[in-house]
């Protein structure tokens, strides 16, 4: 075993670069995970610029697929060697939050409340997976074993963006026959898409101006598309829908404009199920809110972490459900995190997904 690994490490807003760290050491309930492929995140995005505040020095990422290097001296039911995934959210299956069935925002509470965070530490609180080595807190609540016939890439998307995604048309309690708009096709809205179809949503309209995107939004159930660069998309939904609005609409990119128009092609009662991270404050609109007597629903949603919800998340694709393979675009070295993070918070060469390999 090493006593440094490589990592990419959060120096300053701006600045994630390629450094060392000590490989962890592995506590009663932990695991070391051998990171074979991890990703980024445009949660990471918002690490680099600033956005979202965290330790300097801290190694970034919260997406890992690897083998167990080593595990806790307290830790049964796993064996060294074994390929597993662990969820960007890592429940301990002990708190309040738990045991209330919020698992998503275990750790998440300070004595004054809740943060921001939830339950989200990988890369936010402790040290993350874009780096050789992974330390797994509380591995009996969170490590999922990769089935054989799986590759890394098919299941890369399961401990965030596929379960963030699919959340998100779970809050919204979608039913079959409804229609749904789901505003920005990035990987995260591409999921809420194939989240829509597969919870028997019969009209699906994705808000994305990108081709590529497009492209791959029709591939995961999109049955309409409207480009918000060549119309306006409330007023193309509501064309869409013969003006009656939406049931769910699904905000997966963080932003008030993107909020409001997923506020203003709801049906009176409909439900916007909310995934963007927001680096500011919203102003909801008062005519589509209908001053407070819409019967509306808003629905905020954490990413759903801990081994069942990846369990199950990795019987989607073992399934052939949904092909989330397809969402990675490029390939990089980890010694070349440098230049993955260029590509892929300028959203140049038609990224989607990169897959990182130590």
């Amino acid at each position: 075993m090493p006593e440094l690994m490589k990592a990419a490490i959060f120096i300053e807003p701006g600045r994630i670069v390629l450094g060392e760290k000590p490989v962890p050491d592995v506590g009663p309930l932990d695991a070391l995970i051998r990171i074979t492929t991890t990703t980024i995140c445009g949660t990471d995005v918002h690490i680099l610029k600033g956005e979202y505040p965290v330790e300097r020095g801290l190694i970034v990422g919260h997406e890992p697929v690897g083998v167990i290097e080593k595990l806790g001296s307290a830790v049964t039911g796993y064996t060294e060697g074994q390929r597993v995934i662990a969820g960007a959210i890592t429940p301990s299956g002990t708190s309040y939050a738990s045991l209330c069935g919020f698992h998503a925002q275990c750790g998440g509470q300070d004595g004054h409340g809740f943060k921001a965070m939830g339950g989200w530490r990988f890369g936010n609180t402790i040290d993350g997976a874009q780096a050789e080595f992974l330390l797994v807190p509380d591995a009996m609540a969170n490590l999922a074993p990769v089935p054989d016939g799986l590759t890394d890439e098919q299941v890369l998307m399961c401990p965030d963006i596929m379960s963030t995604g699919f959340s998100g048309a779970e809050s919204g309690r979608i039913r079959i026959g409804d229609t749904v708009a789901v505003f920005a096709q990035g990987p995260i809205g591409l999921c809420a898409t194939a989240g829509a179809h597969m919870m028997g949503a019969t009209t699906i309209i994705g808000v994305e101006a990108l081709p590529e995107r497009q492209e791959m939004a029709r591939k995961m159930g999109a049955t309409h598309i409207v480009d918000f660069n060549k119309v306006d998309p409330v007023d193309e939904i509501m064309k869409i829908t013969d003006g009656r609005g939406v049931d769910v609409s699904i905000e997966a990119l963080g932003q008030q404009q993107t909020f409001e128009g997923a506020m203003r092609v709801l049906r009176p009662g409909g439900t916007l199920s909310s995934l963007g991270v927001y680096s500011g404050d919203l102003t909801i609109p008062l005519g589509p809110f209908a001053a407070g007597l819409g019967d509306h629903t808003i629905r905020t949603t954490l990413c759903p972490g801990g081994k069942e919800r990846m369990r199950r998340l990795i019987d989607v694709v073992a399934a052939g459900r949904v092909d989330a393979g397809q969402l990675v675009t490029h390939h990089f070295p980890l010694d070349s995190i440098e230049d993955a993070y260029e590509l892929f918070s300028h959203q140049r060469d038609g990224v989607l997904k990169v897959a990182i390999k130590p």
